[in-house]
């Protein structure tokens, strides 16, 4: 679709940028000097290894290993079944990691499944993606991980009475705010303080596996005897169990969002993602070993806060610092989904199928801002009215089906773009394996459950009427031609945005 860019006018000319909560050197009063040199304004290579892992293992972990462990053990049927599965999800997520490291060295744009999509299948089967993205999938998740990050901050206030829900809501609502204001100031300080929260995570994990483990080296072994009973293990429940999971490892795909802000892309993404995937894995097993050291079976299927439980149990008054590090974990999760998602409306911007305005970038902060901040009021609606975890329901298998879509469109280009370069390349089994699995996640819950499955196709189909109307049809009237036009320009003002140099 043709784009029409919209200049506006500075009153000193071309900005200058500069260091967030710093003055250029070259600055007096924040107005250039006569010989100072211009810098581009454009998303800037900032993302290291270090920045890399952190996003990934930032956006992995979040509420899912606190609460998922439960839903593992309840569709597994024991203790040992459910760490087969952990090991197992574990595998699954390394394969399709590894697939998008593939997709992410072969084809140099950030945008993540988007992008890929648009790659191998077209603009429309992208679009569907973003459209179900954009009304629902991001903001419900953000609500629930900014409600978990929420009430676990608010815990320790409140102990031992119960948290009321009105608070949680507007700590909920603070704790997002702070995350987008985070992302729109400073690229380099989100990844700084991502770093920071990531230790945080592995800080926390920590504090859980090695007391944990000094039990079970010591002979604390009662509940792993008969882990494996035949008759407490339900095969249909397994799929379920896996979905559970798969939910916890979800976030290996984020780097891939922001493959154009990558240092040295062909060696980073794919070792990033390695390290990564190798350390949650090895994680998420061994804080499940203490989990089990600690609790029975009986006990974990009990407790609605896993991490809280253990910790009253074995910690005593210090169980109350456990909470503060959840929250920290849900905080990290939040910030770094943002960071990523805002790259896949900046690029699905640019090619044409957003608002101009997202694709601008701030003329100081050297931030996406437009793309940072549009899912905002969304989801704070659905944060104070919508009911969020039944959209989640509808929207969940979709995130599983378009990721298989994705890897899917990586064996497809092996054969119709057998000349594209790819600087890491993963044996055809590995992505084979992976969809596979993706489809079949996705068969079960039409199977499981057919209304709310329906209710979510539904909802994304409203993707292709929309396509057509706002994308497909180039001459549009002129009226709303106009609109567009003043609604970019004022936009552009506002926000201090301008189109990326290039």
């Amino acid at each position: 679709m043709p784009r029409r860019t919209v200049s506006v006018p500075y009153p000193n000319g071309d900005p200058t940028p500069s260091n967030f909560g710093e003055k250029d050197p070259l600055e007096s009063n924040g107005v250039p000097h006569a010989g100072a040199p211009k810098e581009k304004v454009e998303l800037g290579k900032k993302v290291t290894l270090l920045r890399g892992i952190s996003i990934i293992i930032g956006t992995i972990i979040g509420a899912g290993i606190f609460i998922s462990p439960k839903g593992v053990l309840k569709n597994s049927g024991s203790v040992g079944m459910s760490l087969v599965v952990w090991i197992a999800c574990g595998i699954l997520s390394l394969f399709g990691a590894l697939s998008y490291a593939e997709l992410g060295t072969c084809i140099k744009k950030s945008g993540g499944h988007y992008t890929y999509i648009l790659e191998a299948f077209g603009p429309q089967v992208a679009f569907v993606r973003l459209w179900a993205d954009m009304i629902a999938i991001r903001p419900a998740g953000f609500a629930v991980t900014a409600l978990a990050f929420g009430r676990y901050i608010l815990e320790p206030i409140f102990m031992p009475c119960g948290v009321p829900e009105t608070a949680i809501k507007l700590a909920t609502a603070i704790g997002f705010t702070m995350a987008m204001y985070l992302n729109s100031m400073s690229v380099t300080w989100t990844a700084r303080i991502q770093i920071f929260l990531t230790f945080s995570k592995l800080l926390v994990f920590a504090i859980i596996i090695l007391p944990g483990l000094y039990l079970l080296f010591k002979g604390e072994t009662k509940n792993f005897e008969n882990a494996f009973k035949v008759n407490t293990v339900d095969l249909s429940g397994l799929p379920l169990a896996f979905y559970s999971g798969m939910y916890a490892y979800a976030g290996w795909f984020y780097l891939n969002f922001v493959t154009e802000e990558v240092e040295n892309p062909e060696r980073t993404v794919p070792l990033a993602i390695c390290i990564s995937m190798a350390i949650v894995m090895i994680c998420y097993t061994l804080i499940n070993v203490a989990y089990y050291t600690v609790m029975s079976a009986e006990e974990l299927l009990a407790s609605n806060a896993v991490a809280v439980t253990f910790a009253e149990k074995l910690m005593g008054d210090f169980s109350v610092a456990v909470p503060v590090f959840v929250a920290l974990s849900c905080f990290g999760s939040m910030n770094g989904t943002l960071f990523a998602i805002s790259r896949m409306f900046y690029v699905a911007s640019r090619e044409g199928q957003l608002p101009e305005v997202l694709s601008m970038i701030h003329i100081r902060r050297h931030t996406p801002l437009p793309a940072v901040i549009v899912l905002y009021p969304i989801t704070l609606l659905i944060l104070f009215l919508g009911d969020i975890y039944s959209l989640l329901n509808f929207m969940s298998f979709l995130r599983w089906f378009f990721i298989g879509v994705a890897v899917v469109g990586l064996i497809y280009m092996r054969f119709t773009r057998p000349d594209m370069p790819r600087p890491f390349k993963v044996p055809i089994i590995i992505p084979a394996v992976f969809s596979f699995t993706c489809f079949f996640m996705v068969f079960f819950s039409l199977y499981s459950d057919p209304i709310n499955t329906g209710i979510g196709f539904a909802i994304s189909l409203t993707g292709i009427p929309a396509y057509y109307i706002f994308i497909y049809t180039e001459r549009k009237p002129k009226w709303f031609q106009k609109l567009s036009d003043s609604v970019n320009r004022s936009l552009q003002i506002i926000l201090q945005v301008v189109p990326a140099e290039h």
